[in-house]
This record gives structure tokens, sequence and C-alpha cells, in this order.
């Protein structure tokens, strides 16, 4: 393995180097949580529901951890280091199971939400998350196979109008609680319309862009059996910048704050006991 690109002078080594910080700063922050978890836990076999935020947050914290010591974009098969691990194959199985698990920790917590506030639309909302997330996860894998960014434009546009039901569906709930609770979900709106924001006006775009430069250059398309060989057998290095600015951008915000989103969920099971308290006058269900 070759390391004489890590130099302070090559733009790529100080992007990896940030995130090997930032990873581990948030493989820490896990370990507190999931220390406190296990205090707070009642006895008894089994993992109780304060504990299941915190290991499906386990999922999203180390996965985004390996994927940052291990970068690497999908479509164009460009990696930093020549490792099977650094296969689009192993990368894009793994962030499924990351993917799907932070999606279930949002339906939890907004399920709950819901329960305590007796909203029904909150509750619809928070069982549409998992299947909307399944089907964009379908779609980033059509993409990866392919080579299809169009699969990459779907994908992103389902996780964008996900997160915009979500935000929905926070807002519902943000009159029904008060202080601490109603803070916490008006600063969750917040964020979402940033990341809603981003997706729509630089994400879902950029892949767009490249969908149709690729349909106009005539570029073909990977069949099934040959972009699951292609897959796993296919990666190239390159510490270049020009190849990995367009990427920089939403691989920093995703393995730095949707990890803190992740934890953030995960930290719900700890007070989950004290967000009855911070109910507001009740209203007729909805």
């Amino acid at each position: 393995m070759h390391l004489d690109w890590l130099t302070w002078s090559n733009p790529v080594a100080i992007w990896w180097s940030s995130l090997l910080l930032v990873s581990a700063t948030n493989i820490g922050l896990w370990i507190w949580l999931r220390g406190h978890s296990r205090r707070r836990a009642p006895g008894g076999s089994g993992v109780s529901p304060v504990e299941w935020l915190v290991l499906l947050g386990a999922a999203y914290v180390f996965v985004c951890a390996f994927r940052s010591v291990l970068p690497r974009a999908d479509i164009q098969r460009i990696c930093l280091f020549d490792t099977w691990l650094s296969s689009v194959a192993v990368g894009r199985s793994v962030a499924t199971v990351a993917e799907v698990c932070f999606a279930v920790q949002w339906a939890i917590v907004l399920r709950e939400l819901s329960r305590l506030a007796g909203s029904g639309t909150a509750r619809a909302i928070s069982a549409a998350v998992v299947p909307l997330i399944l089907a964009a996860e379908a779609c980033s894998w059509y993409a990866v196979i392919t080579t299809s960014y169009l699969g990459n434009a779907l994908e992103n546009s389902l996780w964008a109008a996900t997160f915009l039901l979500i935000a929905a569906g926070l807002v519902r709930l943000l009159g029904e609680f008060r202080g601490a609770v109603q803070l916490a979900i008006g600063s969750a709106v917040v964020g979402i319309a940033g990341y809603v924001l981003f997706m729509v006006t630089v994400d879902v775009p950029m892949y767009l862009g490249r969908w149709q430069a690729d349909v106009a250059s005539g570029k073909p398309l990977l069949g099934v059996l040959a972009g699951l060989h292609d897959v796993t057998t296919r990666w190239a290095v390159t510490h270049d910048i020009a190849q990995w600015k367009d990427e920089i951008a939403w691989m920093s915000l995703y393995f730095s704050v949707a990890v803190w989103s992740s934890l953030a969920l995960g930290a719900f099971g700890l007070v989950q006991d004290r967000v009855p308290r911070c109910r507001a006058r009740p209203r007729p269900r909805s």
C-alpha cells in the first residue's frame, strides 16, 4: 500500500485525514452513548428498546467510519487504496445495511413521538420511511450495477422526499411538545430543510447532469451479469483532486452531519422516559 501521496500539498490527503479524525470522534461518541444506554437499560435478558436505537446507530457509525477509511465513488469505480475492500460490491453492501438501519432509527423515533402526541399523520409518515428508503437502495444498486447516474438521481430524490415527509411529520408534532423536546424537534426540522435544499440544488442536479452527459456521448450501460462482475473486480486507485472534487462535499457531510444525526437518534432512547413530561396540552387527534 503506497502512502507517498499523503502530503500536506495534496488536497485529497488533507480531506482524507479530516474524515479519519471525524470518524474517530464519532466512534468515541458512540462508545460513550453505548455505555450510558447499558446503564439505563433494565435488567433481564434481551435488548431493551433504549439499546435498540443505539445498536442501530452502531451500524451507521461504524460503516461510515469504514467508508471514510476506504472512500470510493461507485460508478466511476475510483478509490484511494488498492484492496478488495475498496470494491463497490463491499462498499455498497455495507452502506445498504447502514442506511436501512438509519431509516429504522428515524421511523422508531417518529413513531414514538406520534404515539405520545396522538398524531395519526405523523404515525403514518413513520410507517412510510423504511419502504421509501428500501426503494432508494434499489435505485442505488441499479446505478452501481449498470453505471447509470439516473439511478443515483432517483435514489437521492427518494431520500429528499422521505426527509421532506419526516419534516412534515415533525412540524405536525412541534406544537404538541414544549421545552427541550420542542427545541429538539425544531432543530431537526431546520437541519432537514438544509439537507433537502442541498439535495435538490446540488446533489440531484449533479447526477442528472452526469446522466445527460453520458446519454449525449452514447455511453453504453452494463447488463446485470456484467455489472455484478464489474462491481466485484474493478476499482481504480487515484489521488487526483480532479477525480474527487465532486464527491468531497456530499461525502464530508454524509460522514459527519448524517452520523451526528444517527447518534442523536440513539440518544433519544436515553431520554425517552422524560419526553412525556414535555407534552403540551393535549389536542384532538389528527
